[in-house]
C-alpha cells in the first residue's frame, strides 16, 4: 500500500528571493551548461548587466563600456547616470525594482521585468556593486545574494556610472570557462546596433559607424555577389545580399537584444523579402530560390517588448506598441516600400540578385528528382537499420530539456555502441557512420542526396530546409583520438562547411574530447585529457600507478563512457571568425595535393626532425 504524502501547514514553504533564484535558476536565465554554448548561463549572467549599460546609453548617458573577462571573472564599468546611491542594494537585491517600470525613463528598454541583476547577483559567489554618482560612490558586496559588505557613502573623483564585478557560483555552473570569441561576438553586436558606443573589451576597443552594415561585413567570409543593402528608418533597420553560401544566414535584433531565435519580427522579415522581390519582379519565384544564400539582418525597437523566455532570444510581441500597427505590417510595410525603391534606383544590383535566385531555381530543379529518390532510401533507412538511435527529446519540441538535445556522430560499431549504451536516452541519440565519409570540398549540393552517407545524415538532423526544424540543438563529433579519427573529424566538418554552415555558424557543431589517459593505482583513478594531465596524475598515484592509452573510443568500457558524456561532459566548439575565408579554407586542407600544403609539411616535418637531433 503507497504512502499518504500528508499536506498541512509544514507543507508551505515560502523562499527568500536569492533562495529562490538558486533553488529555480532556469526560470530566471534559462539554461546553466558550462560556457561551451554561446547562450549558456554564464553568458546570459553577463548580458544582463551590459544591457543596463547599454539602456543607459540608449538614453543618452555615457558612451563607452569597459568590460573584462577571464576564464571565471567578469567586470563591467560603464559611465551612465548611475544607480541613485540610496537604491543601490534595492537594486541588486529585491525583486521587482528597477527605473523600467517608469515607460518615460526607459521607452524602448531590453528588459522590464526588475529581475535581471538579481539573478546575477544570487547566482555568483562574489558580486560587487559601486555606484558613481555626482562624486559620490556607494559599495556592496555579496555572496550568493546575501550582503557580506555595505560600505556608507563616501566621496570619490570617478566620473559617474556603475562598476559590476562578480564570479559565477561554481557549484551552479560546473566546471565553467568564459569562451573569448562568444564575447567578443556579443561585443560588437552591442556597437552595431548602437552607433556610436565604444565598448573596450579585454583591451580590444569595438565601435561602430554604419550598424547593421557593419555587421553584416564583420560576418561574411567572402565578397558578397552585389554591395550589401542597407535600409533605415523610424525604429526598424535591414541589411542585406546574398553569397555564394549554401542555406540562409539571419542576424535579428529587438531593442538591441540579440534575439538567436527569431521570432515575430524575423518571420515577418523573411516573408517580406519574398513578397517584395515577387513583386519586383513580376515572377511567382519559389521562396526557398528568392532567400537562397541570403545573408541578412534586421533590428526594430518595440515598446515593452514580449519575449518568450527570461533570456529574450526570441520575439513574442505581435505589436510595435499600444497604439503602432503589428510587427508584421511594420516590418512588411517598410521592406515592401524602401527594398522596391531601392532596387529600382539601382539597377545593377537588381539584376545581380535576379541572377542569383534564376542560378539557385535551376540547381533546385536540377536536383528534384534525386532528392525525392533520397527521402525515400532516408525514410527507409531510418525505419529498418540501427544507423540512428534516436532520442526521446528533440530540439524543436517545446519540452524544457530541448536545447540539452545532442546528436553524437561516431565512427563503426564499437564506438557508437559504447556511447549507446552510455547515453541518456532522453536527449543524447547516436548517428553512426560507416567507414570515411566522402571528401565533399568542390562538390555540389547534388552529392548531399546521391551519397547515402550525407543524405542520412542530412535526413537524421532535418537540415535540409534550414535549421528552423533542427532536430538536435548540439551536434558533437566523436571520433577516435588518432589519424584516421582527425580525418573523418576534417571530412565531417568539410561537409557542414561546403553545404550547411549556418550549422556552425549558429554554435551547434562541436568535438567530444574523451580522455587519452586513464591513471591510477588501487586508491583512484583519473582521466587525462593531455599529457600534462597525464603527468599530475601519475605524480598523485605514484609510482606503481597504472597508465591506459586510450586510442579508440570502442577501447572505453560503457561504464567508463558515462562519466565522459554526463554532466561533465567536456566540448570544443567549432567556430567562425572574421577573415576565415571558408573557400580558401577547404581549399589549403581537403583540395588536390596544393604546394602550399605540400610545402607546410615538408617544413614542419623538418623542423620536428632538427628538434629531435
Amino acid at each position: 500500500m503507497t504512502e499518504q504524502v500528508q499536506y498541512t501547514e509544514d507543507s508551505i514553504k515560502t523562499l527568500d528571493w536569492q533562495e529562490h533564484i538558486r533553488k529555480r535558476p532556469g526560470m530566471y536565465i534559462g539554461k546553466l551548461g558550462d560556457g561551451s554554448q554561446s547562450d549558456d548561463g554564464i553568458y546570459v549572467l553577463l548580458k544582463e548587466v551590459i544591457d543596463n549599460s547599454i539602456d543607459e546609453f540608449m538614453m543618452g548617458n555615457g558612451r563607452k563600456i569597459e568590460v573584462k573577462v577571464s576564464d571565471e571573472q567578469v567586470s563591467i564599468r560603464d559611465y551612465g547616470r548611475g544607480i541613485p546611491l540610496g537604491k543601490v542594494v534595492d537594486v541588486t537585491s529585491k525583486m521587482n525594482t528597477g527605473a523600467k517600470y517608469d515607460s518615460k525613463a526607459f521607452k524602448k528598454s531590453v528588459g522590464l521585468n526588475g529581475v535581471g541583476i538579481k539573478a546575477v547577483n544570487a547566482l555568483s559567489s562574489q558580486f560587487l556593486l559601486k555606484a558613481f554618482r555626482d562624486g559620490e560612490v556607494k559599495e556592496v558586496e555579496f555572496s550568493k545574494g546575501i550582503i557580506t559588505r555595505e560600505e556608507k557613502v563616501k566621496p570619490s573623483d570617478e566620473g559617474n556610472g556603475t562598476y559590476v564585478a562578480f564570479k559565477p557560483d561554481e557549484t551552479i555552473f560546473r566546471n565553467y570557462h568564459y569562451i573569448k570569441d562568444y564575447v567578443a561576438s556579443m561585443m560588437k553586436n552591442y556597437t552595431f546596433l548602437n552607433a556610436g558606443l565604444t565598448i573596450e573589451f579585454n583591451g580590444e576597443r569595438f565601435l561602430s559607424r554604419n550598424g547593421l552594415l557593419d555587421l553584416l561585413n564583420e560576418n561574411m567570409d567572402s565578397d558578397p555577389i552585389y554591395p550589401v543593402i542597407h535600409l533605415k528608418g523610424e525604429d526598424i533597420e535591414i541589411a542585406l545580399t546574398h553569397g555564394n553560401q549554401y542555406g540562409e544566414d539571419y542576424y535579428s535584433f529587438v531593442n538591441g537584444q540579440h534575439t538567436t531565435q527569431g521570432g515575430t519580427h524575423l518571420m515577418a522579415f523573411r516573408e517580406a523579402i519574398v513578397k517584395t522581390l515577387r513583386d519586383f519582379y513580376k515572377k511567382d519565384f519559389d521562396s526557398s530560390d528568392i532567400r537562397a544564400s541570403i545573408i541578412a539582418a534586421i533590428s526594430i525597437k518595440v515598446e515593452e517588448p514580449v519575449f518568450e523566455s527570461q533570456t529574450k532570444t526570441k520575439l513574442g510581441s505581435k505589436d510595435i506598441g499600444p497604439d503602432g500597427p503589428t510587427v508584421r505590417n511594420f516590418v512588411a510595410n517598410f521592406v515592401q516600400k524602401e527594398l522596391d525603391n531601392f532596387l529600382h534606383k539601382n539597377s545593377e544590383i537588381a539584376e545581380a540578385m535576379l541572377r542569383r535566385i534564376q542560378e539557385s531555381e535551376r540547381e533546385r530543379k536540377a536536383i528534384s528528382g534525386i532528392k525525392q529518390l533520397a527521402k525515400q532510401r532516408a525514410k527507409k533507412v531510418n525505419l529498418h537499420n540501427r544507423k540512428l538511435r534516436d532520442c526521446r527529446m528533440h530540439y524543436n519540441s517545446n519540452d524544457d530539456r530541448k536545447d540539452d538535445s545532442c546528436l553524437f556522430i561516431t565512427e563503426g560499431d564499437s564506438a557508437s555502441g559504447s556511447i549507446t549504451k552510455s547515453r541518456d536516452v532522453n536527449t543524447q541519440a547516436v548517428f553512426s557512420l560507416r567507414g570515411k565519409p566522402l571528401n565533399s570540398f568542390g562538390l555540389t549540393k547534388k552529392i548531399v542526396y546521391e551519397n547515402e552517407e550525407f543524405n542520412l545524415l542530412q535526413a537524421a538532423l532535418n537540415i535540409e530546409e534550414g535549421l528552423d526544424d533542427l532536430r538536435y540543438n548540439k551536434v558533437i563529433i566523436a571520433t577516435d583520438a588518432d589519424v584516421d579519427g582527425m580525418h573523418i573529424r576534417l571530412l565531417l566538418l568539410t561537409f557542414f562547411l561546403q553545404f550547411f554552415p549556418e550549422l556552425i555558424r549558429k554554435g551547434h557543431v562541436y568535438i567530444l574530447q574523451t580522455p587519452l589517459f586513464r591513471v591510477r593505482n588501487k586508491k583512484e583513478t583519473h582521466y587525462c585529457y593531455s599529457d600534462e594531465e597525464r603527468l599530475a596524475a601519475i605524480k598523485k598515484c605514484g609510482a606503481n600507478a597504472e597508465i591506459t592509452r586510450f586510442k579508440g573510443l570502442g577501447e572505453i568500457s560503457p561504464d567508463e563512457f558515462k562519466g565522459f558524456i554526463g554532466e561533465d561532459i567536456r566540448l570544443e566548439p567549432v567556430t567562425l571568425h572574421k577573415g576565415d575565408a571558408i573557400k580558401q579554407i577547404l581549399e589549403y586542407y581537403m583540395g588536390k595535393n596544393t604546394p602550399e600544403r605540400q610545402e607546410f609539411i615538408i617544413e614542419n616535418l623538418r623542423v620536428e626532425v632538427e628538434e629531435e637531433l
